[in-house]
């Protein structure tokens, strides 16, 4: 049984004898295919450069502001967050600055901040969110294309009973309907793995809020009370 495929199958193994041959018979639609791919991967590294503990400021810094406002007080944690700029220093130093505010307006000023900068970090995966949707959506068009393509061939050529005539245009559906869904799956694993780690630096905000909470109460109450 291997002996015939290797002779009159030759043409198609040759057509599909590597990835570049496959993405070239994939037809035009396999370029914004290919544009999508080069969009998820740039975004995705960014995205995790972006997102790792330094740059958000989960390293070092949130231990940090507490440590500077139990040593030195409010105004110099406050001088630390500005010329630390990151997520985090942004969401404490609102807490730091509005101190002396009732709780309850603190609290929301704080809450505002914090959801002001997740939304900033999750409008960095927008683009990774539109290559989900269009990937498969290209995917698709091209599986139409080729049918087309395939059924156009024989209607031309009079060839109803001649598969073989349908070869080109269903290898190319099936190629593009394949290279979308390989775009898109990991392009969407990517999404929420990195969601995750936006809303990990949410939780630790708030973590380090409390902390810091109950660090500046605990200085600035001192000093109210000597």
């Amino acid at each position: 049984m291997l002996q015939p495929l290797s002779t009159s199958g030759a043409a198609p193994s040759a057509g599909l004898g590597s990835l570049t041959d496959m993405i070239v018979s994939g037809g035009p639609v396999m370029i914004p295919i290919g544009l999508c791919s080069v969009v998820a991967l740039a975004y995705t590294i960014e995205r995790a450069l972006q997102l790792r503990r330094g740059p958000l400021g989960l390293a070092e810094l949130g231990g940090e502001i507490v440590q500077v406002v139990r040593a030195g007080g409010r105004q110099r944690a406050l001088e630390l967050c500005a010329a630390k700029p990151s997520p985090l220093a942004r969401v404490l130093s609102s807490a730091l600055a509005r101190w002396s505010e009732p709780p309850l307006e603190r609290e929301k000023a704080v809450e505002d901040a914090g959801l002001r900068e997740v939304r900033r970090l999750s409008a960095g995966l927008r683009p990774l969110v539109v290559v989900t949707a269009i990937a498969p959506l290209l995917g698709l068009l091209g599986t139409v294309w080729g049918m087309i393509l395939a059924f156009s061939t024989v209607a031309r050529a009079e060839g109803l009973g001649r598969p073989e005539l349908l070869a080109d245009g269903i290898s190319q559906a099936l190629i593009t309907t394949a290279a979308g869904l390989v775009i898109a799956i990991p392009t969407q694993a990517a999404y929420f793995w990195l969601k995750g780690r936006i809303e990990r630096f949410a939780r630790a905000a708030e973590d380090l809020y409390g902390e810091l909470a109950a660090a500046l109460e605990s200085a600035e109450g001192g000093r109210a009370h000597p």
